[in-house]
């Protein structure tokens, strides 16, 4: 897997000419990994925060009687961006199967929970199957995106991962209980602690410039699906989807949801994992 694009390469480079002359020890030192660890999740966040960039201008500004509704602006703005970031090379094609995987994995889930009431779409538009907006597709390939660029540019590395057959039956579980609980019984808590299990004492190294740091794997999903959850308040604060109960005038999305979208996480991170397999950390610590 190569760590970085054409472009990232440059970007990297340019960088170090600049970083490498600055205290590589004490405070100074941490200031730089942590300022590059911000800089880096940020373009880690590319295709994810341009769409939520996208859903909020278009709150605020797209104006009522366009003839192209709101929705199939942003489907169309978020093809765009698709294409643009092949194109700029600053996104690698391995990245968007993974995104392409992504829109196809939400958008069956999007049909099934927008026909079961659990979430609403409340404008009309042209690109939509049933009652779901294309755009909403790349809400998931955003997540996916994120990881697959997260694990190439910090060069993640783990020990004690668990075995990819057994990652890739919890994620079809989950996902299966995503559609199945409205149904028969909630098995989400039986699939935490499956998911304690797998991953419990699994460790995620990465390199952030000069060090390579390392924290808990499910402590790593937890984080990002906190972040998740941010964006999905922000999400229904610009009327781009509603939960239940947000018709009349916004509130604040359950912290509930957080044990939701944790469990996305499993499923994103796994489907990354296939493209992108994971690599035992004393790997690379043999090749130095």
């Amino acid at each position: 897997m190569r760590r970085f694009t054409i472009v990232e390469a440059r970007i990297d480079v340019l960088a170090h000419r600049v970083l490498d002359r600055l205290p590589a020890s004490g405070l100074s030192g941490a200031l730089v990994e942590f300022v590059v660890f911000g800089l880096k999740q940020a373009w880690a966040c590319l295709f994810g925060g341009a769409m939520l960039a996208a859903i909020l201008a278009t709150r605020l500004y797209y104006p009522d009687q366009a003839a192209l509704t709101r929705y199939d602006f942003l489907f169309l703005a978020a093809v765009a961006i698709q294409l643009a970031m092949l194109a700029g090379r600053l996104e690698t094609w391995e990245e968007a199967k993974v995104i392409a995987i992504f829109h196809l994995v939400g958008t069956v889930m999007e049909i099934f929970k927008t026909a079961a009431g659990s979430w609403i779409y409340p404008e009309e538009n042209f690109f939509r199957i049933g009652g779901v907006p294309l755009f909403s597709g790349f809400m998931y390939a955003a997540v996916g995106s994120y990881l697959a660029r997260i694990s190439r540019i910090f060069d993640m590395r783990y020990s004690r991962y668990p075995p990819i057959w057994a990652t890739v039956l919890l994620c079809a579980a989950i996902y299966v209980n995503f559609f199945s609980h409205h149904f028969v019984w909630d098995v989400r808590y039986i699939l935490f602690a499956v998911t304690v299990v797998l991953y419990g004492r699994c460790f995620v190294h990465y390199r952030v410039f000069r060090f390579r740091h390392r924290m808990p794997l499910l402590l790593g999903f937890v984080l990002i699906a906190a972040f998740i959850w941010l964006a999905e308040n922000i999400g229904t604060w610009s009327r781009a989807w509603l939960y239940p109960g947000q018709e009349q005038g916004w509130t604040v999305v359950s912290p509930a949801k957080l044990g939701s979208w944790t469990l996305l996480m499993i499923i994103s991170f796994v489907l990354v994992s296939l493209v992108h397999r994971p690599r035992d950390v004393d790997e690379r610590e043999r090749g130095q």
